[in-house]
């Protein structure tokens, strides 16, 4: 890969091998679905249509995240990397809730179900197999990114083997046991499957979309190396939030009042080089400096004193 080719331009080329791999999956798993008479593997294979789906979302977003920042979005267009995982989220859901509706209304509908065909077998096997590639693929690359949705398709290719493996074991039972309404059962075991996946990746990105933060380490690295500055004392009201994969971070320290503004700058500089070396990929770090004993009413931020507060 071109060593300069920019973020974006990555995504899109992660995003074009996704959306190749589960097109010939998806068409195949369909065709074979049709063909056999088995109602898990094609439900396997819409669960593939929608991953493609996915994938060109993911490629647009690609395009959009290496935007300049502007006056109307002054700080870029980082986070539609995880609008874009947000939205994953629905289309995933519905994909799901239709296939678990679908999946219902055979099993309480009383008509003679057909028997799956051996080659449904051979299909699914292929089916976890490149899934496998493709995950491994996407999280690879999504970690390498820092990428949201990358990590998020990824970890929905995961589930896929799963749903892969699910349906596999109900063709087999329903082959060799020569009930065919396991392969319905199963199909409705997809679909749960497919709704708790787009519910997990609901929930990650709400953390980020409401500048939220479970991890206290980066907190902790945080105050670590305002530590390293003497001059800076008592830090407070520190907050950081992802921008796309970036962190923006917020403090205030306190300084000995009788400084000038220039000695004050040159703490904050040196505090704000201490974090660059602790965290990376920070986007930006605004510092505001106050004398030594201020006190005002804390209403949001982190300190030392309410950093295990953390969840």
């Amino acid at each position: 890969m071109n060593k300069t080719d920019s973020r974006g331009e990555k995504i899109i080329k992660v995003s074009l091998v996704a959306i190749i791999g589960n097109a010939v999956l998806a068409v195949l798993k369909i065709s074979i679905g049709l063909f056999s008479g088995s109602m898990a593997v094609l439900a396997d294979g819409i669960d593939s249509a929608s991953d493609i789906i996915t994938s060109i979302i993911t490629l647009v977003t690609g395009k959009i995240i290496d935007r300049e920042p502007n006056i109307k979005y002054a700080y870029g267009y980082r986070r539609a990397d995880t609008i874009a995982a947000k939205f994953l989220s629905f289309v995933i859901f519905f994909a799901g809730l239709q296939l678990a509706i679908s999946s219902i209304s055979r099993l309480i509908a009383n008509e003679p179900r057909q028997m799956p065909a051996l080659v449904a077998i051979y299909v699914t096997l292929f089916s976890i197999v490149g899934k496998f590639l493709l995950a491994r693929y996407l999280l690879k690359r999504g970690n390498q990114l820092k990428s949201l949705m990358l990590i998020a398709n990824g970890k929905n290719m995961q589930s896929d083997i799963i749903i892969s493996i699910a349906v596999l074991i109900g063709l087999v039972f329903s082959i060799v046991l020569n009930l065919p309404v396991f392969d319905v059962v199963t199909a409705l075991f997809v679909s749960v499957w497919i709704i708790k996946v787009s519910y997990d990746i609901f929930i990650k990105t709400n953390e980020e979309l409401m500048d939220g933060c479970s991890d206290p380490e980066i907190y902790k690295k945080i105050f670590e190396a305002i530590a390293e500055v003497t001059d800076a004392k008592n830090p407070h009201k520190v907050r950081l939030r992802k921008h796309g994969y970036m962190f923006v971070i917020d403090m205030d320290i306190e300084v000995d009042g009788d400084l000038s503004v220039k000695d004050g700058h040159d703490i904050s500089k040196k505090v704000g080089d201490k974090v660059k070396e602790k965290i990376k990929n920070v986007y930006d770090i605004n510092i505001h400096i106050e004398p030594v004993g201020n006190v005002e009413d804390e209403k949001f931020g982190v300190s030392i004193n309410n950093l295990n507060e953390i969840d």
